[in-house]
């Protein structure tokens, strides 16, 4: 039955008229988002239970386990455990497409997804990342819709390029990623061959108490090597399951991938008043203003013994923070903190933490009890915290040595903007300073490419105008070559 009615405005499932679909409620502009944000809280609780039970986005990937080597000191930055000199840790990495199902090629152009856990003496720390350093969004509301538009139609299951568009030009924060998904980097060659990143800002805490706001960015050693258009059409006909192949045979013959940690460190103050919103996920930071630390090595040398148990049922979440560790103000972040554990609660199970993939390596205490297939319990202990016969509880209060400070009534707005904030000048400085002129052309040929895909009015012209608003010259090369091929 069709309730479909375009003259209603947007509500919740219950009926209530929505404030926004764009903002989530914060405490003052860039502030923490709360819990009582129903609107928010419904539509990703809704969004993480619409696939059963592969995940909704990231859905198709692989992974392999490996060790993470500590061989620089970054003890003066963080106290956590497994990032101290020396230090060797159990990790596993997974990799995924973003967009596509569970079937769908590797070769597709897409975001890469790269998430890494390391099984730690402190519990298990998860940083939950991308092949780009940058994301299309800075506010979670929007999410779900983000990754409706790069699903399927609902009458024809088709997935499409004006639908994408249409998104995109109406987020003009979109730019910078979409010109990295456009560019080379939209296309690695292999998992082996391209970057990870946290995209988010996290943090770090010392010995002392002191904090800093720090990303991380994994550099592959292999090199970065990317595919062209045609070249991974042809590998998507020829084998979907590429990527997913090379890493299992390159690691089954002995040749390790690995990747070089290093971290950029902001002092926390300095947030405050930098000429760019650290927080916000669809900016970088300058390495001249935070240049890269190295921390150390991860190396991948021991493929899943079936990859189901070990890969599928694998679930990620930058909620796992250890002692040392924490997350930041970034509004996306605080979301998936949220909505990560609750997709896989859904996903996987209410005891997913109990799998051999995800337990940590460490005995664990938790007044979590039952649910479905519940396997590690209790026995007869209490199941209550406070209590007199001897399990042990926490009952601390105070401020918390990874927290930060938040002033401002409840509102639903974007971040604040700094001094040179705006959402195309990083794209803007991705093509000119980054991408050479070859790279330049390269991008306009797949930008035409997918407007010849369907791309219709009103759509079409603000594709125009939007890679216009990120180079005059490249948006006119767009609309020239489109109107060539046409």
């Amino acid at each position: 039955m069709t309730t479909h009615d375009s003259t209603i405005p947007s509500t919740t499932e219950s009926g209530a008229p929505r404030e926004s679909d764009a903002h989530s409620l914060s405490v003052g502009p860039n502030g923490p988002l709360l819990l009582h944000d129903v609107a928010l809280v419904q539509k990703l609780a809704r969004f993480d239970r619409e696939r059963v039970p592969e995940r909704s986005p990231h859905a198709k990937g692989s992974g392999a386990f490996g060790e993470f080597v500590v061989t620089h000191d970054v003890s003066a930055f963080t106290k956590a455990d497994f990032l101290q000199p020396g230090t060797t840790t159990r990790s596993l990495l997974r990799f995924s497409t973003v967009a596509g199902e569970l079937g769908s090629p590797d070769t597709w152009r897409d975001v890469r997804g790269f998430a890494v856990r390391f099984y730690t003496q402190e519990g298990n720390f998860d940083m939950v990342g991308n092949n780009t350093p940058v994301f299309f969004l800075r506010d979670p509301m929007k999410f779900p819709d983000f990754i409706h538009s790069q699903k399927r139609l609902p009458d024809s299951g088709l997935r499409s390029n004006n639908m994408q568009w249409d998104f995109w030009t109406l987020s003009p924060e979109t730019a910078h990623q979409v010109t990295y998904l456009m560019g080379d980097r939209g296309l690695p060659k292999t998992w082996r061959h391209m970057n990870g990143y946290s995209s988010h800002t996290y943090m770090w805490v010392n010995e002392a108490g002191e904090r800093f706001w720090v990303k991380y960015h994994f550099h592959t050693n292999q090199g970065v090597e990317n595919i062209t258009n045609d070249e991974a059409a042809k590998l998507a006909g020829e084998d979907a399951d590429a990527h997913r192949r090379d890493l299992f045979d390159a690691i089954g013959r002995g040749d390790f991938p690995s990747w070089t940690l290093s971290v950029q460190l902001m002092p926390y103050a300095e947030a405050k008043d930098y000429r760019f919103n650290p927080f916000d996920l669809t900016k970088t930071w300058s390495k001249k203003d935070y240049p890269l630390h190295e921390v150390g090595q991860l190396t991948l040398n021991e493929n899943p013994t079936n990859h189901y148990a070990e890969i599928e049922q694998a679930a990620f979440s930058p909620s796992n923070t250890v002692p040392g560790t924490g997350v930041s103000p970034d509004k996306m972040l605080l979301a998936r903190v949220f909505s990560y554990p609750d997709a896989q609660r859904n996903r996987v199970g209410t005891n997913y933490n109990q799998l051999p993939v995800n337990a940590p390596v460490v005995p664990t205490n938790s007044y979590d009890k039952e649910g479905s297939m519940e396997f590690h319990h209790s026995g007869a202990a209490p199941v209550y915290a406070p209590n007199s016969y001897g399990r042990a509880y926490q009952d601390e209060q105070g401020p918390v040595d990874n927290g930060w400070e938040s002033d401002g009534e409840m509102v639903r707005s974007a971040y604040t903007l700094h001094s040179k904030d705006d959402d195309f000048g990083q794209a803007h400085t991705l093509i000119r300073e980054v991408y050479s002129q070859e790279q330049r052309d390269a991008l306009v040929e797949t930008v035409v490419g997918s407007l010849l895909g369907g791309v219709e009015e009103p759509v079409l012209s603000r594709v125009f105008q939007y890679w216009t608003n990120i180079d005059a010259e490249v948006g006119a090369a767009i609309e020239a070559g489109y109107n060539a091929a046409k």
